[in-house]
């Protein structure tokens, strides 16, 4: 886990990843499967009529889980929203499929990149990883 591409291809390569927010005093954990490198961010995208864009509206703190291969990959940040319609145009075009319920336009489809945030890779037989970006 060297830079920022290795920790976006193990979120593609997981396939399904988890992200917890703060809903109040409590937590709430989904599944996910948006990751995207664009302008040299990580971003993953939500639609804004979601609960979990108003739990990040009102804290961004943020943690996803992946697992793949026996590895797991935690990512604790902050996310923050970019409304610039070329990265929800970029996000869309990385993922085809989203185009039949979301588009760029329709006040709806929502990208967050991370900001301050720490990915670790663990695994019961290999050392721990860490990148910081």
């Amino acid at each position: 886990m060297k830079t920022l591409l290795d920790v976006c291809k193990f979120l593609k390569a997981a396939g399904t990843y988890y992200l917890a927010t703060v809903d109040g005093d409590k937590p709430r954990v989904r599944p996910f499967g948006t990751a995207h490198i664009y302008n040299g961010k990580l971003y993953i995208q939500t639609g804004k009529k979601k609960a979990v864009s108003h739990q990040i509206a009102a804290n961004p703190n943020v943690e996803i889980c992946a697992m793949a291969d026996g590895d797991w990959l935690r990512i604790e940040g902050e996310l923050v929203e970019d409304d610039d319609r070329a990265a929800r145009v970029s996000m869309l075009d990385a993922y085809p499929e989203l185009k039949a319920l979301y588009d760029a336009d329709d006040g709806n489809t929502q990208v967050f990149y991370f900001k301050n945030a720490t990915a670790t890779l663990s695994s019961f037989t290999k050392p721990q990883e860490t990148l910081n970006f």
